[in-house]
């Protein structure tokens, strides 16, 4: 049985959390800036725990900026200290290039594609 959870911010960023048979899934819609990280803090955070693998998604994230790339680092942080595996999926060009000028692009493992890009 799936449970499904869906929060967003007042800046029009949202959220929604799947627990799948084979880990939590968050994905992630709009643009994670400064003003819309705690809404991915909050609802991805607490139901890390019990789960084997994370994997957020961000098909739907057309742009992140330092404030984003920090709030992944720490779920991210949060996720290994549990045991859990964290993957990116779907990351945009603009996204991976946050990533590569942070040179934190080798953390995460090749789980999906975006325009024939993996992260």
């Amino acid at each position: 049985m799936t449970e499904q959870w869906r929060a967003s911010s007042a800046r029009g960023f949202r959220v929604e959390c799947r627990e799948e048979p084979d880990g939590l899934i968050a994905e992630c819609h709009g643009r994670l800036t400064y003003g819309n990280t705690a809404t991915l803090t909050d609802e991805v955070r607490v139901r890390i725990a019990g789960h084997k693998r994370l994997t957020l998604d961000l098909k739907d994230v057309p742009q992140m900026d330092s404030s984003g790339l920090g709030t992944v680092m720490a779920l991210y942080v949060s996720a290994r200290a549990r045991g859990c595996k964290f993957e990116l999926l779907n990351a945009s060009d603009q996204i991976r290039a946050v990533f590569s000028v942070a040179n934190l692009l080798s953390l995460f493992e090749a789980a999906g594609r975006h325009h024939g890009k993996t992260i």
